[in-house]
C-alpha cells in the first residue's frame, strides 16, 4: 500500500517522476522536494491516491485549474525535510502544483541550513542565480537562514520576495496572498509558538518512513550553536497530537515512524498526561501497524539509562542511538557549553553498550573549536577509541552569528581544522572497518527502500541504521521487509544477499 497521507486532512501525491539514479531511494533523499519515486507510485500509487484524498480530491483538481506551480530545495537536516513536506502540503492545498524545475515554477522557494556558514553560502549563491532572471517569479527563502537573517535577505537579494521562518509555515497562504495582490515583500519571522507543530495538509514524500516533530526549538545555548536563535525556546507537542498522527500514519500503511526535534530526547507532554520522552516512545511504539521506531537527536544531557531499557524491551524501538559527544575533551565541552563531561559522557555509552541488543552509536563531532589544542584534539581520538561509534559526523568549527563562541579568542587556522578533521576521518574509518568486518556472516532484517538497476541490487536499511545493498532472485521487494545475510563489509555500508 503507498502512502498518501497526513495530518488534518489527507495528503497530496506530486505528478511528476524522478529520473532515474544508480540507487534509487523510496521517497525524498535528495534536495528538491515534489517528486515521488516511480517504481511505487506507478504499482501501488493510483488506487491509494483517490482512498487517501476521500473529500479532500477536490484539492488536487483546484492544482490542475490554477495552474500554479511551485519548486522547493531543501538544505540541511531531516527537521528541514520534515518542514518540506509541511510547506509542500500548504503550497498543494493552495492550488500550486510541484515542479521538478526552478526554470517552470512560478514559485520558487528554499528552505534553508544556517548550522555552519558552507550551508548559508549555498543558499546566497542560489539565489543570486535570480538576480537577472526572477522575471515575475515569486523567490522566496524558508527556514533557518530565514529566521536568523531577516529582513537583511532583502537587501542582499533584493529581488526575494518572501522571507519566513520555520514556526511562520502556517501564514504561508495568506504571506503568498499578499504577494499575489501586488505586495512586494512579506515576512513571517515568529519564533515562540506552538503553531509550528499543526500544518492543515503534509505531503508526505517518502513512502515507507514518516517524520513526526515532538518538540521544536532549543533551552540549551551552546555556544557554537545558532539553533536556540533560529528555532526558539523549547515547544513539546502534546502526546494526544503526537498519538493521532501515529496511528494515522499507521492506518496509511506506514510501518516506520521517525520523532524528530532538536533535543528530541528533552520532550516534556505539555498535556495534564505529563509523559516524559520514554513514555511517548513506548506509546509510538505501541501503535497497531508500526514496526520500527526511531529517534534523533538526543542531547546526552537528557539521555537517560531508561531509554535504554525501553529500547530492550520493546522490540519496536530501533536498536540504534545518535548522541552528539562534540569533543572528547571536557575542557572543550566546557568552553561549548555542553553541561557534561567526558566522563558523564562515556557513563552513557557504557549504558548503550551494556543492553542486552546490540545497540549502534552514532555521534557528531566539532574539530577546531576556539581554543582546541593538540591535547584536546588527541582527547577527542582517543574518545573514538573508548566509544567504538559505528558511524560519526565530523565538522570543522564555523563561526555563526548571534553564539558566544563567534567572539572566543584562539580561532584555529582553517588550514588547521582541515588537517584535524582528515585525522579524525581516517581514526574513524578505521575502527569501523574493523567493526564491520565483524558482521560479515550474519543476517539482519532489512526494510528495502531502493534498488541499484543496473547491478540489479536492492537496498535498505536494518534496525541499527546500517546500510546494506543486496541482491535477490525476487522482483518488487520495495517496501518489504526481508531478511539479509552480510557478505561482504565496507567502512560505511554492506553488500549482502537475500535469504529466501
Amino acid at each position: 500500500m503507498a502512502k498518501t497521507f497526513d495530518v488534518g486532512i489527507e495528503s497530496l501525491v506530486s505528478d511528476g517522476t524522478r529520473a532515474p539514479a544508480e540507487h534509487q531511494p523510496v521517497g525524498r533523499q535528495g534536495a528538491s522536494v515534489g517528486l515521488l519515486p516511480l517504481p511505487l507510485r506507478a504499482a501501488r500509487g493510483a488506487a491509494v491516491r483517490e482512498e487517501a484524498l476521500g473529500r479532500d480530491a477536490s484539492i488536487g483538481d483546484a492544482a490542475g485549474a490554477a495552474g500554479k506551480s511551485f519548486f522547493l530545495e531543501t538544505f540541511g537536516c531531516q527537521m528541514n525535510d520534515h518542514d518540506s513536506e509541511k510547506v509542500a502540503g500548504v503550497l498543494q492545498g493552495r492550488g500550486y502544483r510541484a515542479v521538478d524545475s526552478p526554470a517552470q515554477a512560478d514559485l520558487v522557494l528554499y528552505n534553508t541550513c544556517s548550522i555552519r556558514e558552507k550551508a548559508a553560502q549555498k543558499v546566497f549563491a542560489r539565489l543570486g542565480d535570480w538576480k537577472t532572471l526572477a522575471d515575475g517569479k515569486i523567490i522566496g527563502v524558508l527556514g533557518c537562514l530565514a529566521q536568523q537573517e531577516g529582513e537583511e535577505i532583502f537587501e542582499r537579494a533584493p529581488w526575494v520576495s518572501l522571507v519566513c521562518g520555520s514556526a511562520s509555515y502556517r501564514k504561508l497562504p495568506e504571506l503568498i496572498a499578499q504577494l499575489e495582490s501586488g505586495g512586494r515583500r512579506v515576512t513571517g519571522l515568529d519564533l515562540d509558538t506552538d503553531e509550528t507543530f499543526e500544518t492543515e495538509i503534509t505531503r508526505r514524500d517518502n513512502l515507507l518512513r514518516a517524520y513526526i516533530t515532538i518538540i521544536e526549538g532549543c533551552d540549551y545555548a551552546c555556544s557554537y550553536c545558532v539553533v536556540p536563535h533560529t528555532r526558539g525556546p523549547e515547544r513539546s507537542r502534546a502526546s494526544d497530537a503526537v498519538l493521532a498522527e501515529a496511528r494515522r500514519l499507521a492506518d496509511a500503511g506506514y510501518s516506520e515512524i521517525q520523532l524528530l526535534g532538536q533535543t528530541v530526547n528533552s520532550y516534556r507532554d505539555p498535556s495534564p498526561r505529563g509523559w516524559k520522552f520514554v513514555d511517548l516512545l513506548r506509546a509510538v511504539a505501541a501503535v497497531p501497524g508500526i514496526r520500527r521506531v526511531r529517534f534523533t537527536t538526543s542531547h546526552p544531557n537528557d539521555f537517560h539509562r531508561s531509554i535504554v531499557e525501553a529500547i530492550d524491551e520493546v522490540p519496536e524501538l530501533c536498536d540504534h542511538v545518535h548522541l552528539p559527544v562534540q569533543s572528547g575533551s571536557t575542557r572543550v565541552l566546557r568552553e561549548m557549553l555542553r553541561t557534561y563531561t567526558r566522563e558523564e559522557y562515556l557513563e552513557k555509552i557504557e549504558w548503550i553498550r551494556a543492553a542486552r541488543r546490540p545497540i549502534s552509536i552514532t555521534s557528531d563531532v566539532i574539530v577546531g573549536f576556539p581554543g582546541e589544542t593538540e591535547e584536546d584534539f588527541a582527547e577527542t581520538l582517543s574518545l573514538l577509541d573508548v566509544a567504538r561509534y559505528d558511524a560519526i559526523f565530523s565538522f570543522k568549527y564555523s563561526p555563526r552569528p548571534n553564539t558566544s563562541a563567534m567572539h572566543l579568542p584562539d580561532a584555529i587556522p582553517e588550514e588547521e581544522k582541515s588537517r584535524r578533521l582528515a585525522v579524525l576521518n581516517e581514526r574513524q574509518r578505521a575502527i569501523q572497518i574493523a567493526a564491520n568486518e565483524k558482521l560479515v556472516g550474519q543476517s539482519y532484517e532489512v526494510l528495502v527502500d531502493g534498488c541499484h538497476p543496473a547491478r540489479t541490487q536492492w537496498g535498505g536499511r536494518t534496525s541499527c541504521n546500517r546500510l546494506i545493498n543486496f541482491t535477490s532472485p525476487r522482483v518488487n521487494l520495495l517496501g518489504e521487509y526481508v531478511q539479509v545475510k552480510i557478505t561482504r563489509a565496507g567502512p560505511n555500508s554492506f553488500a549482502g544477499e537475500h535469504v529466501t
